[in-house]
């Protein structure tokens, strides 16, 4: 059975769909945006820190749906500039550490409120990597 998922400690959907769908034991994100949730505005910095905010979103969006970044599989990276990579991908290696899912990253033309940065997730409860 499909459950939405949603808390007021990352954004809110800025459009019709929700921050997650919980499904038996599968978590599906949509894709997290640096946005603080307190302001709804974007965070101060480069790459590096939007990056660090798109983490600390998703990682709130899982704890909701009762998972957290060690339980994730794949995620999708949407980048504004594949200059951008470099730095997007030493906070990405920081946040997940040992677990490494499997990654896609892509140049998109331009991203929701023309973010540089945009992740989305899929996870499995309890699915810790060893």
């Amino acid at each position: 059975m499909k459950q939405i998922v949603s808390t007021e400690l990352a954004p809110q959907a800025i459009g019709p769909y929700s921050q997650a769908i919980l499904v038996g034991e599968f978590v599906f994100s949509s894709g997290q945006i640096p946005l603080d949730p307190k302001t709804g505005e974007f965070v101060a910095g480069g790459i590096a820190e939007q990056t660090e905010q798109v983490f600390l979103n998703l990682s709130e969006v899982l704890k909701a749906a009762g998972a957290g970044l060690e339980d994730v599989v794949k995620t999708t990276v949407y980048l504004a500039d594949m200059n951008d990579f470099a730095s997007m991908n030493e906070v990405y290696a920081r946040s997940f550490g040992a677990n490494r899912p499997a990654r896609s990253t892509v140049e998109a033309a331009r991203l929701p409120r023309d973010a540089r940065v945009e992740i989305d997730v899929i996870a499995v409860k309890g699915n810790r990597a060893g």
